[in-house]
């Protein structure tokens, strides 16, 4: 009888040479990061640092938005910020632009940062637990969205038509 595995480790193939485990690569790119708490962050924007939330909309309607957060979701991130792309925002007018990335829990930001910066925007940093830890703070938020249900306030249309 084969024996199931108890750790990732385990279960884990052996890595292709040179390859780097996701939490290798999160310490390294936080390495390079002056990351924010909340508070600083908030006090960062308020001196004219762009706050940059790159959750996608599911999450941003279920758990929140931060006022005046420039919403870029992930996947367009370095296109955004690049100064040297035509497909870049109106605020990346150089590389000394201060960008506080923004994710829910403050794992994907620091990721993003990093690859800002590689890009040449060395101010580039995120905010540590991201907006969950920005919420939990007190910091202003708005939301979340509630889905949006049917109105009760007019009957529903059958389709036999309204009813005499």
């Amino acid at each position: 009888m084969a024996q199931i595995p108890t750790t990732a480790t385990e279960r884990c193939p052996a890595p292709p040479p040179g390859s780097r485990g996701i939490d290798e690569i999160l310490a390294a790119a936080r390495a390079r990061l002056r990351r924010l708490d909340p508070e600083q962050a908030h006090l960062a924007c308020r001196a004219g640092a762009l706050l940059v939330d790159i959750r996608p909309a599911a999450q941003r309607a279920a758990q929140g938005t931060v006022p005046g957060a420039l919403v870029v979701e992930r996947n367009v991130l370095e296109w955004r910020f690049d100064p040297r792309c035509a497909a870049r925002l109106p605020q990346a007018v150089d590389y000394d632009v201060p960008v506080i990335v923004l994710c829910q829990e403050g794992y994907t930001s620091s990721l993003a940062a990093a690859a800002l910066q590689d890009i040449g925007l060395h101010k580039a940093t995120d905010v540590v637990g991201g907006f969950a830890a920005w919420h939990i703070a007190g910091l202003p938020t708005l939301g979340p969205t509630p889905p949006t249900r049917p109105s009760s306030a007019a009957p529903p249309v059958t389709a036999g038509g309204a009813l005499r």
